[in-house]
């Protein structure tokens, strides 16, 4: 019998979900700090749920099948839907609704070098209010949250109803499909290049609309800088002031890794207003964007709530661990080991003692369970990185005591049984 696993799919050791426990500890945190309630939307959705965000082609890219009773069902793709599912069907919540969730996710993505069908992912929604002030309250929290992580960002923000506007008033095309599709080509630009797309979309959009459009998108940087380049196209135009509102407020915050980038447009449909992307300013995490949000009152009110306004956010944990792997800002939290060996059999029962003497006190402890001599337990007690070894042998424990080895410096000193177990916990302090 061949065991493996199917295509796209990985198991994850030690190391992997420690990383992965790093950035979780992180998130939860700053969610406790910003008072966002956390939960986690179930792993299984009706598939016409899904459909309801993305359209019936996302059954193409997720896990879709009919369950044995005979209902047609997926795996989560993402956190959001799920979340957005359960606070507009519970009408008893009082506005606003901060939801974080932290979980995985399945798609039916091509795997590629750091790319699984299974990952990890970490999301935060503001559900109520439609003001500017939710939308910062977002960012503020990624802010945050990096600054936990240590790893250094830059936050990109852009207003959809602005390029809407400029492309209805300045480039006169009002047909909606036309318009989400020139939405689609300008967040396809920073992979593909303006003449990539120019040429993908010559026999589907004006060229030179589109190259204007393109040139928009190409102004980044403060709105003073933003308005020096291209003030013509964007004063007056509601957007435009509603992109200044927020970077009036996250300055307020003292949110200072922001700007403004006219190229982010974030190519999924539903957004409505403003959306961001973060990327690690250092280059880490495979060059792509490692968070994506904004505000997308267009699945609230798909979803039968037009009362309701929504904004978060989300991210890719692997791809965060990445990045902080590649700055060397890793640092999952370890605690010190100890180690019990016993010199003989009879003083086994007393080695055990110890043993769930000192993890009842909270120190990690090891020993050895296959009955080796001495000399293997302390080379196991070493490979296992094991900071002390308690030696435990018949003359020292007929006096009440037990050898105590330091590994770093072989240090060994005789510490009396009783009160062993903060003798060690001082030591590995």
């Amino acid at each position: 019998m061949k065991l493996e696993l199917p295509r796209g799919m990985r198991d994850l050791e030690s190391e992997d979900l420690a990383g992965i426990n790093f950035v979780r500890d992180r998130f939860f945190e700053t969610a406790r700090l910003f008072n966002f309630k956390l939960m986690e939307p179930s792993p299984l959705e009706m598939l016409s749920t899904l459909e309801a965000k993305s359209g019936a082609s996302i059954s193409n890219e997720i896990y879709a099948f009919r369950d044995k009773g005979d209902r047609e069902v997926a795996l989560r793709f993402d956190l959001t839907i799920g979340l957005t599912r359960y606070m507009v069907s519970r009408r008893d919540l009082k506005m606003p609704v901060k939801l974080a969730a932290f979980a995985g996710v399945f798609r039916y993505d091509e795997p590629q070098a750091g790319r699984y069908r299974y990952f990890h992912q970490w999301d935060i929604e503001v559900y109520g209010p439609f003001s500017q002030e939710s939308d910062a309250e977002v960012i503020e929290f990624v802010s945050v949250f990096f600054k936990k992580l240590g790893l250094d960002v830059s936050i990109e923000v852009n207003n959809r109803e602005l390029v809407e506007e400029f492309i209805r008033s300045r480039l006169g095309i009002a047909e909606e499909a036309k318009i989400l599709e020139l939405f689609r080509a300008v967040d396809k630009v920073p992979k593909r290049g303006a003449q990539g797309v120019l040429a993908e979309y010559k026999d589907a959009v004006d060229p030179e609309k589109l190259s204007s459009l393109i040139e928009l998108s190409k102004v980044k940087g403060n709105v003073a800088d933003v308005l020096a380049a291209a003030g013509k196209q964007v004063e007056g135009l509601a957007g435009w002031k509603k992109l200044a509102a927020l970077m009036a407020s996250l300055e307020a915050r003292g949110v200072g890794n922001v700007s403004v980038n006219l190229g982010i447009v974030r190519g999924l449909d539903y957004y409505s207003g403003m959306v961001f992307e973060v990327f690690d300013s250092g280059g880490g995490g495979g060059g792509g964007a490692l968070v994506g949000g904004g505000r997308y009152d267009r699945l609230t009110d798909a979803f039968g709530r037009k009362d309701i306004g929504a904004t978060g956010a989300a991210g890719g944990i692997e791809r965060i661990v990445l990045a902080l792997q590649k700055h060397g800002a890793l640092k999952p939290a370890q605690k010190p080991l100890a180690y019990v060996a016993c010199a003989t059999d009879d003083v086994r029962g007393k080695a055990l003692e110890i043993t769930s003497l000192l993890r009842n006190a909270g120190v990690v402890t090891e020993y050895d369970m296959l009955g080796r001599a001495l000399r293997k337990q302390l080379d196991d007690a070493y490979s296992k990185g094991a900071a002390v070894t308690i030696i435990v042998a018949p003359a020292e424990i007929a006096q009440g005591k037990v050898a105590v080895k330091s590994m770093k410096d072989g240090v060994e000193t005789l510490q009396p049984v009783h009160g062993i177990a903060q003798s060690v916990a001082d030591m590995l302090a």
